[in-house]
């Protein structure tokens, strides 16, 4: 069996390009749906104050938290299928930082 260094590097480098394209991403697409969410919010404040709508405020705090332990046990389930090896992780990091 023969230890093939390029063959290895090669496997590195698509894992850490894969890695900084999904962070970047990840965090670009995480923007835009919480202004998309943010806005919405903001909309129906505004109709409650205007008398258009009446808004349960605890009701609609319950389904938040709902949605973020969704959004947690997805994440989880994401991790556990893309490849967990250092450079794709390092690479993640950087995507997500710089996104």
């Amino acid at each position: 069996m023969e230890f093939d260094l390029n063959a290895m590097m090669g496997d590195i480098g698509v894992g850490a390009v894969v890695g900084f394209v999904t962070g970047f991403a990840l965090k670009k697409l995480m923007k835009l749906a919480l202004a998309i969410i943010g806005a919405y919010m903001l909309s129906l404040f505004w109709l409650e104050q205007k008398g258009v709508i009446i808004i349960d405020k605890d009701r609609l705090f319950n389904l938040a938290g709902e949605w973020s332990h969704e959004i947690l046990t997805l994440g989880e389930k994401v991790m556990g299928i893309l490849p967990g090896t250092a450079a794709f992780m390092g690479g993640f990091y950087l995507g997500f930082r710089k996104g």
